[in-house]
């Protein structure tokens, strides 16, 4: 699962973690799960409260081996780092270096670190980013993962069960921004896939694949299919940088396997089509962009007009975010100008979910950083973790589905603004919408563009106002729309559909369908080119067929009450009726009415039918119009009454002036009521409005402190379970070990006690704070407390081995409470039993006696010569074996070297130099100088020492008095001499035989009986020196036997010259110590002749 930080050197990615309430326990599962040679840099941004030291840097370093860092101003991010916001700090990242500032609080603002510092990261890094949100309240993180996502970055986020607090991840989720929505300890794994696809490190490129082409062709088959949208003109990057990033996300490796995963799947299909759409927004987004609006463009504009209707059409609108500020921004300006104006903003896009998000107008409370603070509150109501705008502003902006390059442009438009939309696009789309923006603005009327936006081919139409931020102005002359799709009307029919579900969003999915199914029923085997159906408050539900000519264009406040969207003509027959129908339930008919279309006049047929859905559902009503043709029969079977409009005003009139006068009786008594209470309820409501700004604000407030205290508590949470663990590895070693211990504070009261001094102490668990001179110990003639108070005092321990009353001895140690390296508060008593190493010690004593006693009978010393530093540790008789008194030897080798033998001083000093430099043993016997100029024989034995590297560290010898010896080795050569000279001057041969029967002596005569010299006889038998003689073999053996003389006669010897000698032998045991050590043979020569 891991990846090497080689993997990634050419393709580093940023991993921007965001997390606030609950956020500990997600960061150290998340990095528990994370190998340390990812390559990916972490960095972690957290809600921390500014009085409270952050100990996330501790904890996480328990749980994970990456180098963890609190961030400094100005610090260089490496890969495989994690980097942690301090606290009172935001963060921003530039070039790879994060960069630090103060929090400003003052403003009252909320606190949003995670939403800057992942803008930052998206425009640093670009496809590169990667955001995490992890658990917390709120929506900070929102708005950084939608600016990560329109950079093509990669956007992963906890699940909402695994989220301790789901505020945070529920806030990107319901936002569509989320590519992965998974356990925080499945995150690790999904990250590192990602980054290690092929396409994510940029080792293959959808344009150098094969077939890609073709492929790319399939999938914009299969879009089209699905949303009706052809994205063949989009611009190749921008398609190919999005299917790269599916692709990566879902771990495809082709372009071929792609499009059988997006054929499989159709989830992924729509996950697709909305990542082509880029719907990416703020408000007041270019902030300088409006700003030049609101001081000079537009204002002098709203100025200079005459009329009381000013139309805006932003197109590719999104969520509703940059509509919305053009509400705000003329609701400013005329504010400011002392003008009413009647704002009407058209709102469209191709992507119906974003516009029904748009059309709720309830956005995350992270907007609160992108709208001033006035603005805000003037615009926005605050409900729970989001902001909902208020009535005035929502009812000035129509939001309806519109496709720029197929749907008919709206026409008499003041201002079109279409940021940042047709960079994405083709110049042949470009071309097209350019025609489209022309054809819709009044002369003089406004474009705004997006910055990386131009005119194009289309700068003939436009005067540029201020060409930095892409502001521009029409001519008025229109040029003609060429394709046959511009020259149809806007789609009337579709925005009031559109506009009736909005109205009627109560009404749910199944009863549309049942209405659709009862009208398709009443009006079968009719045909009806245009037919309406209008509930019983005459608000328009559908329309089916071409309206054109019989209800108004959209203008103005939209209203989905019948009679204000009707024909001025067909107002008073189809409401009459429509009365009728809703009252009897019975269908009415008008024929022959008159319908007038600008300088013509056409007659049709209405028929008005009730429409029962079902039980307990409202009644609804379908009217039919039907256009009469002048030169053939009407279309409808049934003859309807003709119409005649006074009389059918007059009844209208009559039973309209019925209702009215009952409903001013009603309506007096109700005014006189309200009028009471109207007072009472301004002037609550004031006191109410007052103070709910003021409970806003404390709320916001404490919302903040709440996660950061939070955030502190967990990490205490923490701290406390550690120090709870080691509160609990402490007791266990104290136990384990047997040691005994003793708390004591600055009063040398007991603070704390071990276990096992219950032992020697007479304690008890509830002498917690009482003196310590008030408990008793057992130990002879010892005063603790005095020892406390010096070390109390001093600073310094003391240390102590006592023995008990019953016999056992203890090693004590009294320390100072250390609190910090120059700070201490009372002592801590340790003592352990030490029977066992008492009992050793008086083993050693007897046996370092016995060693010296040893030595001092045999005149053996000993000593350590170290080389590092050219001391040499004698034993203490050496100085007694060189002749000095007790101390007299210094501890160096020269001044050893001092006390040898002038003649051998230089001998022996090479052999301890030749020593050293082989690493090599030796021994040698040589002369000591004494003081008294007496000379003493010594015989040294020396090993090498070596240390851990191998090198000679260091000798060790062992030097011995050997006088007497060499006094023996001289006496008895010097009895061996005249031992030889005996021999010599015996006649008769004699041999020394060993116990193995070899000759080791013999005399002249012997050599001379043998014919051999000693040289050549030693070593030998006997019988191999006789030549001959069987027998004597057999009779040495038998006289070490039996260790009794063996007497041979009659034997001879092999002379050289072939002769033989007779003679006769003697074998006698020879003894050495009482002990076997061989034979004596002595050979007599016989008198008679040789043979």
């Amino acid at each position: 699962m891991a990846a090497t930080s080689e993997q990634h050197s050419g393709n580093p990615h940023y991993v921007g973690i965001g997390a606030s309430a609950g956020g500990l326990e997600a960061i150290t599962a998340f990095f528990k799960h994370m190998p340390v040679d990812s390559g990916l840099t972490f960095i972690v941004i957290q809600h921390l409260s500014p009085d409270y030291k952050s100990m996330m840097d501790e904890l996480l370093s328990k749980v994970t081996e990456i180098p963890v860092q609190v961030v400094v101003d100005g610090m260089e991010t490496r890969p495989n780092n994690i980097y942690l916001i301090p606290p009172r700090k935001i963060m921003t990242i530039f070039h790879g270096k994060l960069l630090l500032s103060a929090q400003d609080r003052s403003t009252g603002m909320a606190n949003l670190p995670i939403d800057l510092f992942l803008h930052s990261l998206a425009q640093d890094q670009g496809c590169n980013a990667i955001g995490i949100i992890l658990s917390g309240t709120g929506s900070d993180g929102t708005s950084g993962c939608r600016a990560i996502k329109e950079a093509g970055g990669l956007v992963m986020v906890q699940s909402e069960i695994s989220a301790k607090f789901d505020g945070m991840p529920k806030s990107v989720i319901v936002n569509d921004l989320a590519d992965f929505i998974l356990p925080v300890e499945e995150l690790p794994a999904q990250l590192l896939k990602y980054v290690n696809h092929p396409i994510a490190t940029k080792q293959e490129n959808l344009e150098l694949m094969a077939g890609g082409k073709s492929a790319i062709a399939k999938i914009f088959a299969m879009l089209r299919a699905k949303s009706k949208i052809d994205f063949t003109f989009y611009k190749p990057p921008t398609i190919t940088r999005r299917i790269e990033r599916r692709m990566s996300i879902n771990q495809v490796n082709s372009l071929d396997e792609y499009v059988e995963f997006l054929a499989l799947h159709p989830q992924e299909q729509t996950a697709l089509y909305r990542e082509l759409l880029i719907g990416v927004t703020s408000f007041w987004r270019d902030e300088e962009v409006f700003d030049a609006l609101r001081h000079t463009l537009l204002r002098e504009y709203i100025q200079s007009m005459d009329r009381d209707e000013l139309r805006i059409w932003v197109a590719g609108c999104s969520t509703g975010e940059e509509a919305y500020t053009y509400g705000m921004l003329c609701q400013e300006i005329c504010f400011e100008l002392g003008k009413s104006l009647d704002v009407k903003i058209f709102a469209t896009d191709i992507d119906q979910n974003a516009l029904s998000k748009a059309g709720t107008g309830c956005y995350p409370d992270s907007i609160a950083s992108d709208i001033p603070k006035e603005v805000l509150n003037k615009h926005f109501v605050r409900r729970d973790d989001s902001y909902q705008v208020q009535r005035h502003l929502r009812e000035m902006v129509v939001f309806a589905r519109h496709d720029l390059i197929k749907d008919p442009p709206f026409t008499n438009i003041d201002l079109v603004s279409c940021r940042n939309l047709l960079i994405y696009l083709q110049p042949v789309l470009q071309r097209r919408i350019f025609d489209g923006f022309n054809f819709s603005l009044k002369p003089g009327g406004l474009l705004v563009l997006g910055n990386s936006e131009s005119l194009g081919d289309a700068e003939p139409y436009f005067d540029t106002l201020d060409a930095r931020k892409k502001i521009y102005k029409s001519h008025g002359n229109r040029k003609p729309l060429l394709t046959s799709e511009r020259f149809a009307s806007p789609d009337v029919a579709g925005a009031f559909r559109h506009n009736a579900a909005a109205r009627r969003e109560d009404h749910s999915s199944s009863i549309d369908r049942r209405v659709l199914d009862s009208f398709i029923e009443t009006v079968a085997g009719s045909f009806l080119p245009l037919a309406l159906i209008v509930d019983e408050t005459n608000e328009l539900v559908r329309v089916v067929g071409d309206p054109r000519h019989y209800l108004r264009p959209l203008s103005g406040k939209v209203s989905m009450e019948i009679a204000k969207n009707l024909a001025k003509d067909l107002t008073v027959p189809v409401t009459t009726g429509l009365a009728k129908v809703f009252k009897t339930r019975t269908e009415v008919n008008f024929s022959n009415v008159r319908v007038r279309h600008g300088a013509t006049t056409s007659k049709v047929n209405l028929s008005m039918k009730p429409m029962v859905v079902g039980r307990n559902t409202p009644l609804f009503a379908a009217v039919l119009i039907s256009e009469i043709e002048q030169t053939s029969e009407p279309l409808t079977r049934k003859e309807g009454v003709k119409y005649d409009a006074d009389v059918e005003i007059q009844q209208r009139l009559a039973d309209l002036e019925q209702e009215l006068q009952f409903t001013r009786e009603n309506l007096q008594a109700t005014i006189e009521e309200l009028e009471t209470s109207n007072e009472e309820l301004q002037a609550t409501n004031e006191e109410l409005l007052a103070s709910n700004e003021e409970l806003q604000s404390t709320n916001e407030e404490l919302q903040s402190v709440n996660e950061e205290l939070f955030t502190v508590n967990s990490e205490y949470q923490g701290k406390i379970s550690e120090l709870s663990e080691l509160n609990a590895d402490m007791d266990n070693f104290m136990a384990s070990s047997k040691l005994i211990a003793l708390f004591l504070d600055m009063e040398f009261r007991i603070r704390k006690f071990s276990s096992n001094a219950k032992t020697v102490f007479n304690v008890l668990d509830h002498d917690i704070g009482r003196p310590f001179e008030h408990i008793s110990h057992r130990f002879k003639a010892s005063d603790l407390l005095v020892w406390s108070r010096e070390v109390a005092t001093s600073g310094r321990s003391h240390e102590h081995e006592l023995q008990s009353d019953d016999g056992d001895w203890y090693h004590l140690r009294i320390l100072p409470y250390m609190l910090s390296r120059d700070a201490h508060s009372g002592v801590v008593i340790v003592m352990h039993e030490i029977n066992a190493l008492k009992a050793v010690q008086e083993e050693l004593q007897r046996a370092y006696q016995r060693k010296q006693l040893a030595q001092n009978l045999t005149n053996v010393a000993t000593f350590d010569l170290i080389l590092a530093d050219g001391c040499i540790v004698w034993t203490d008789n050496a100085d007694a074996m060189l002749g000095l008194p007790r101390g007299g030897l210094a501890p160096s080798y020269p001044a050893f070297l001092a006390h040898v033998h002038p003649e051998e001083r230089v001998l022996l000093d090479d052999c301890v130099q030749t020593a050293i430099r082989l690493g090599s043993p030796f021994q040698l016997e040589f002369r000591i100088l004494w003081p008294d100029r007496s000379v003493h024989w010594m015989h040294l034995r020396c090993a090498v020492l070596h240390g851990e590297d191998g090198a000679t560290s260091g000798l060790l010898g062992v030097m011995q008095n050997i006088d007497e010896r060499k006094a023996h080795t001289e006496k008895s050569e010097l009895l061996n001499r005249k031992y030889r000279q005996v021999l010599s001057a015996l006649s008769e041969g004699v041999c020394l035989l060993d116990r193995r029967g070899e000759i080791c002596l013999a005399n002249a005569a012997a050599c001379r009986l043998l014919g051999l010299k000693e040289l050549e006889l030693v070593g030998r038998s006997l019988c191999e020196a006789m030549g001959s003689d069987r027998r004597c073999a057999a009779a040495v053996r038998l006289a070490m036997e039996t260790e009794q003389s063996q007497h041979v006669k009659d034997a001879c010897i092999a002379c050289k010259d072939g002769t033989q000698t007779p003679i006769e032998y003697t074998i006698s045991p020879m003894y050495a110590n009482e002990v076997l050590e061989g034979v004596v043979v002595t050979i007599h020569p016989c008198r008679a002749d040789p043979v």
